[in-house]
């Protein structure tokens, strides 16, 4: 997922450079991008399953756990990369359309979103039966709250940090909210892969979390134009 995805263009200065979701101020240097992929170090891990004892007729018997999801050639899912430091003078757009999370057959849909801070998540259900929403954090105030079905609950997230939300009815279930003070974040596909586009020539550290595996950092130079290819290794716990 990138939040800059945008066309990018030589315009004279001081004129303000604004892309897609986010801006950089004049003197920033022509943005260029980050592309790379993250991946397991040592063993290969298989899929693991979860049995199923509550509510079968929607759940299933056994769903497959999400807290560390590998490619068969060892990427990772649903890792979060950022800038550690952000460039000078980056920032959101004043309005972001709300993220949306849903709970399809037990499972939080998506299991990792970015929200800026201030930005609102949608918590809804398509599911015929009843959730709850369990938050954990620290730099905003937690929530526990009851979900049916077809009822949207807005949260709005006002400090930067990662949110856990659980469901308490259902033990497996957990989702993730990245709660970003900048918008240089991704989140890696099914095979590990990631983008961070429009990022202005200079020296940056990569933070790169995943919620089983912690955080490990990179360095990266990003030229002020064209791809810098980058392959970061998990250790394996």
């Amino acid at each position: 997922m990138s939040q800059g995805a945008g066309v990018r263009t030589r315009l004279t200065l001081p004129v303000l450079v604004c892309i897609a979701a986010w801006c950089v101020l004049p003197g920033t240097g022509w943005a260029g991008a980050i592309k790379g992929v993250v991946r397991l170090k040592g063993a290969a891990v298989g899929p693991k399953k979860l049995p199923v004892t509550i509510d079968q007729y929607v759940c299933g018997k056994e769903k497959d756990a999400e807290d560390l999801v590998v490619s068969p050639d060892g990427g990772i899912r649903h890792v979060v990369v950022s800038l550690q430091t952000p460039p000078p003078g980056a920032k959101w757009e004043a309005t972001t359309p709300p993220v949306k999370i849903d709970q399809k057959q037990c499972a939080f849909v998506p299991h990792v979103v970015v929200t800026p801070v201030g930005g609102t998540v949608e918590f809804l259900s398509s599911d015929p039966l009843l959730h709850n929403l369990h938050s954990f954090s620290r730099a905003n105030p937690s929530f526990n709250r009851t979900q049916p079905r077809a009822r949207t609950i807005p949260v709005v997230f006002k400090a930067s940090e990662i949110i856990r939300v659980d469901c308490d009815l259902h033990s497996w279930m957990r989702a993730w909210v990245v709660v970003a003070d900048h918008p240089f974040y991704a989140v890696t596909d099914d095979v590990g892969q990631f983008l961070l586009d429009n990022v202005p020539a200079g020296k940056y550290t990569l933070q790169i979390w995943q919620e089983r595996l912690g955080t490990v950092t990179q360095e990266v130079t990003v030229g002020d134009k064209g791809t810098s290819t980058v392959r970061v290794e998990m250790p394996g716990k």
